[in-house]
């Protein structure tokens, strides 16, 4: 889940893991969505305290899909990248949102990944609505079927996992438990339920954190990630 994005909206990021920064070219903003369920309100604390629900985008035929944890609360005040909360479309923040896609779109893959959380909706604090805590596992468990729908619908190669939460979610669907998050990025899981293969990679928002404790430099992590998306995919085509 990403982080509230700064309210001004103009002021660069940094020069970041992903080799680039936030004055570089936007990656293109999506479209449309591909809504499964108008209107969902399966989990009460999260109808209350979403603006909207933030549904996956991304072509129905992509090899890869993006998994998320949950949209961010967002900044409505930003231009155009607002977030999955104000905008209804997954990984649209500033931060994140920019983040995931221009990564995806520098290693090949800007035209043929779908992106989607594993909640959809903005999981707010009850003691402080403008952040955010963890899906109750019920709120998880509910919005699971939405997930599996898309993958279902899309039938990528790939599952790219962002993040631990991520991660845990898809594993569930195969009754499978997650036992350490870090040791488990870019190692990839064949699903045979879902008939795909899941890749953990880490969380855009954390990854500035952890590449270099997994003995990355960014320029290698970014290849590293498409170095395993091609040998996977090599896999399921044989």
């Amino acid at each position: 889940m990403s982080p509230s994005p700064s309210s001004n909206d103009s002021t660069p990021d940094p020069t970041t893991s992903d080799g680039e920064s936030a004055s570089a070219t936007d990656p293109a903003f999506p479209a449309t969505r591909n809504v499964i369920e108008p209107g969902c309100d399966r989990c009460p604390a999260l109808t209350d305290g979403r603006e909207c629900i933030s549904w996956g985008t991304g072509p129905l035929d992509a090899s890869v899909l993006v998994v998320g944890e949950a949209p961010g609360r967002g900044n409505p005040d930003a231009d155009r990248w607002q977030g999955g909360n104000w905008t209804g479309k997954a990984y649209t923040s500033r931060h994140s949102g920019r983040r995931i896609r221009r990564m995806l779109a520098r290693i090949g893959y800007g035209d043929d990944a779908y992106y989607t959380n594993a909640v959809k909706c903005f999981p707010s604090d009850p003691d402080d609505p403008t952040s955010n805590r963890e899906p109750a596992p019920e709120e998880r468990a509910n919005c699971r079927g939405h997930l599996l729908t898309e993958i279902e619908t899309v039938e990528p190669d790939v599952v790219l996992a962002t993040g631990k939460h991520a991660t845990k979610t898809v594993l569930a669907a195969e009754d499978r438990h997650l036992e350490g998050f870090i040791d488990s990025v870019l190692e990839p899981v064949r699903c045979d339920r879902l008939g795909v293969w899941l890749v953990p990679i880490l969380h855009p928002s954390y990854q500035d954190v952890w590449i270099g404790r997994l003995g990355f430099e960014p320029e290698e992590y970014l290849e590293e990630i498409r170095a395993t998306l091609e040998a996977v995919r090599t896999r399921s085509d044989a």
